[in-house]
């Protein structure tokens, strides 16, 4: 999901997904607290959030204090996360429609870690920190900054913000450190679209990384997360070696197009190790690497500079929708331009031309210079779907409307017009929970406007201001006015025109008031609550073909071993071992809080099993291959890389040498649909570390 691919089918797991929540309160009154969601997904979605806003007001009690008003759901923006179960039609096409079990795994997996933060709820301490992450990201999209303001642009060292901020969360009761949050910008596409497993992309790595490495550190608590949460995203690129023609040119792709001969298909963007061809996956850990790196040398600093949040009773959080399709204000950075208005939701020329990271097709190019743009065949097929009326046109100008998405309604709506808008605040902090992808100047824009404001309106000396996002419904993109004017890819996808990032900004700063103390709240009149968006699980279509039996071959079992490790050879760090099972559909027990696979070690004189690595280690794999779709026949493949000295970084639980083996756990669905259980267990294996 993210690449808007329908080739790349997953085929497996390289890495559990998961939701991490964080739960801060005030300890003076109760009703006064928030949910920050970091979802190892794509984004935030309006009816992933409904879902889990139902299922806390199912669960009552002290859950019924987390509601619209204080739950925000955020994406790193993975493309490796599974696909269906966003709200609406565009983003569904090209994963075959809506899946429930996709959606329903997203949301129980969301309440589950709410109910375990709200249940670890105690007094504690916040501190914050930032540093400075040089190389984990790049601007993909230039040409469109420089359209910003000299003026504002030197105003910074860099045209991507490189700076990592840092929420710790420490409870009093045993000094211990229970969590941390992150925020950092770079996009979820280290792996590559020809990745067919499902992983969290870079902030998976890191968060992985981060847990892993203080399993056994005393200063932390044994159900310590770590959140590495996505910030102003949107021109932003692991692939940090830049773009170039994978032609054998050893040129780099043109600096306003991004194109190599005209064309977008041959240009892409290199991470660090871009020559091992494995779809991105060492460049991708690499990439996670130093942002959990950067990240625990910062949680070491902050011991002796951090910056206590004062005044932590101050927590507040307010959240409302607008409909983005008509809305008229006054510009909130220049009131002397009279109306601003922004429009019915659309896609440009430029949004089917990609990304360095993702490039797209045809005669496609970003700043739609290309040929696209003078073929009546793209008019003709856009007119088909929905022909925008001269009114859209105009607003959206200078964009060149390729999708009219927000006009289109059949058989239910393609994208978002109504929009969430949502501000969290503790003590001096306050984060902006943004639904779109916001650029690099968009985001600083948006940043400096509320931390000005809070001064102002809320009192406070020393504002920190965060973005997080994308979250609570997928608005695409939000650029400044200057680099929508460039109609690069990012700016083709800033859906509701020109005056987006103007729109989002006038909103949070008219409500700023709200994340006042709770006296002063009580005084302001009933925050507006805009219309409610659809939520189109019940309506929305599907094509995905659903499990219909398993079967295993003549006179075989399920789990047996087709193919083990050789038996007289010893394996060393760096070399990858595999077990082949017969096997069965992994959609017939998603296994949430479970695993798949696992390898086990014995010591040596031992005749126990101890697991050492499973679902949740980067290095295994589980890969599955329906064999036979006719017969329901399947193998499934355990792929271990013995960890190195380059994945084990960073592990206190370093590999011993002596005996291993694989395992792996299914489930077989018959045809009048039980499912059952069975195990697989693999020969074993010498391995010398």
């Amino acid at each position: 999901m993210g690449y808007a691919d329908m080739n790349q089918v997953g085929t497996g797991l390289r890495q559990r997904i998961y939701s991490r929540a964080f739960i801060v309160g005030s300890t003076k009154n109760r009703d006064n607290r928030f949910v920050y969601l970091v979802l190892d997904n794509a984004s935030g979605d309006t009816a992933i959030r409904q879902g889990i806003l139902d299922g806390l007001s199912s669960l009552g009690g002290e859950y019924s204090r987390y509601g619209k008003m204080n739950v925000a759901v955020t994406g790193t923006h993975s493309h490796a996360g599974p696909g269906a179960w966003l709200n609406y039609l565009l983003p569904q096409i090209t994963s075959l429609g809506f899946d429930k079990q996709s959606y329903q795994a997203i949301v129980d997996g969301a309440l589950l870690s709410i109910k375990r933060a709200h249940q670890s709820l105690a007094p504690g301490r916040l501190t914050f920190g930032s540093t400075e992450v040089e190389d984990a990201n790049i601007n993909r999209s230039p040409s469109a900054y420089l359209a910003n303001p000299e003026e504002e642009r030197k105003r910074y060292t860099s045209d991507v913000d490189k700076t990592m901020t840092l929420l710790k969360f420490d409870r009093l009761a045993d000094q211990k450190t229970i969590g941390i949050l992150t925020f950092y910008p770079v996009h979820g596409t280290s792996l590559f679209g020809n990745n067919t497993l499902v992983a969290g992309d870079n902030k998976g790595v890191a968060a992985y990384l981060f847990e892993r490495n203080v399993k056994d550190d005393v200063e932390y608590a044994d159900d310590f997360v770590a959140g590495f949460s996505q910030s102003n995203v949107g021109d932003t690129s692991p692939n940090t070696l830049g773009a170039w023609c994978e032609d054998g040119s050893g040129l780099r792709c043109t600096f306003k197009e991004s194109t190599c001969g005209g064309k977008t298909t041959g240009c892409h963007g290199r991470g660090p190790y871009f020559r091992e061809m494995d779809q991105g996956t060492k460049s991708c850990f690499e990439n996670g690497r130093r942002q959990f790196s950067a990240a625990k040398d910062l949680v070491a600093k902050m011991k002796s500079t951090s910056v206590k949040i004062h005044g932590a009773d101050s927590v507040a959080a307010f959240h409302t929708f607008k409909d983005f399709s008509n809305f008229t204000f006054r510009s909130p950075l220049d009131a002397g331009r009279g109306d601003l208005e922004t429009c019915y939701a659309s896609l440009g020329f430029s949004f089917a031309a990609g990304t360095t990271d993702g490039p797209g097709v045809f005669d496609f190019t970003q700043n739609a210079t290309g040929g696209s743009t003078k073929n009546p065949f793209w008019y003709f097929a856009r007119d088909l779907l929905h022909a925008p009326s001269e009114k859209q046109k105009k607003c959206q100008e200078p964009k060149t409307i390729l999708l009219d998405v927000g006009e289109s309604q059949l058989p239910y709506a393609w994208s978002p017009n109504i929009v969430d808008v949502q501000l969290l605040r503790v003590g001096q902090m306050i984060i902006i929970v943004s639904p779109g992808e916001a650029s690099t100047m968009a985001g600083r824009r948006w940043k400096d406007a509320i931390a000005k404001s809070a001064t102002d309106i809320l009192g406070i000396s020393d504002p920190i201001a965060v973005l997080g996002g994308p979250a609570n419904t997928y608005t695409h993109y939000i650029t400044t006015e200057e680099e929508y004017s460039v109609q690069r890819y990012e700016g083709g996808s800033t859906l509701y025109g020109p005056h987006t990032l103007a729109a989002h900004m006038n909103l949070t700063l008219t409500y700023l008031p709200y994340l006042r103390d709770t006296p002063s709240r009580k005084k302001l009149p009933p925050l507006p609550m805009g219309p409610d968006p659809p939520v189109n699980t019940d309506i929305s279509y599907s094509f995905i073909t659903p499990v219909a039996y398993d079967t295993a071959p003549i006179r075989k079992s399920f789990g047996d071993v087709i193919s083990s490790p050789e038996k007289s050879k010893t394996y060393k760090p760096g070399d990858t071992v595999k077990t082949k099972f017969i096997g069965a559909n992994p959609r017939n027990n998603l296994k949430l809080e479970g695993t798949f696979t696992a390898v086990e070690y014995s010591a040596p004189g031992s005749n126990s099993w101890e697991v050492v690595r499973d679902d949740f280690d980067w290095t295994l794999v589980y890969h599955w291959k329906r064999v036979n779709p006719v017969i329901g026949t399947s193998e499934v493949t355990v792929e271990w890389l013995i960890d190195d000295d380059f994945y084990s970084v960073g592990n206190p639980r370093k590999l011993k040498s002596g005996t291993y083996r694989m395992r792996y756990f299914g489930d077989s669905k018959k045809l009048n649909g039980d499912i059952s259980q069975f195990e697989g267990t693999g020969d074993t294996f010498q391995v010398q570390v």
